[in-house]
C-alpha cells in the first residue's frame, strides 16, 4: 500500500465578478497530509472565504474545519 493516500481535503467555491451572486461549482483537491493541506487552503485565502477541509473517511481522528474557522486553522503552525 502506497504510503501517498490522500487523507485530507480541501473543498472551495470560487466567485466569478461577472457572475453576480452566482458561483462555480464547488471544488475539492486532496492532500496526503494536513500541512499540504492547509498551504493550499490558505493560498485561496484571498480569492475566497467559502473554504472547507478535514479528514477522508475512515481516516482517524475524524476532523472538520468549517468555513468560519478556516483563516484560524491556516494560521496554526
Amino acid at each position: 500500500m502506497k504510503n501517498d493516500k490522500a487523507i485530507w481535503f480541501v473543498s472551495f467555491a470560487l466567485r466569478t465578478p461577472d457572475a453576480g451572486h452566482h458561483r462555480f461549482a464547488r471544488q475539492t483537491r486532496t492532500f496526503p497530509n494536513e500541512q499540504e493541506a492547509k498551504i493550499f487552503a490558505r493560498g485561496l485565502l484571498d480569492r475566497t472565504e467559502d473554504i472547507s477541509a478535514g479528514t477522508i473517511n475512515p481516516h482517524t481522528p475524524r476532523r472538520v474545519i468549517a468555513p468560519a474557522a478556516i483563516v484560524t486553522w491556516v494560521g496554526d503552525t
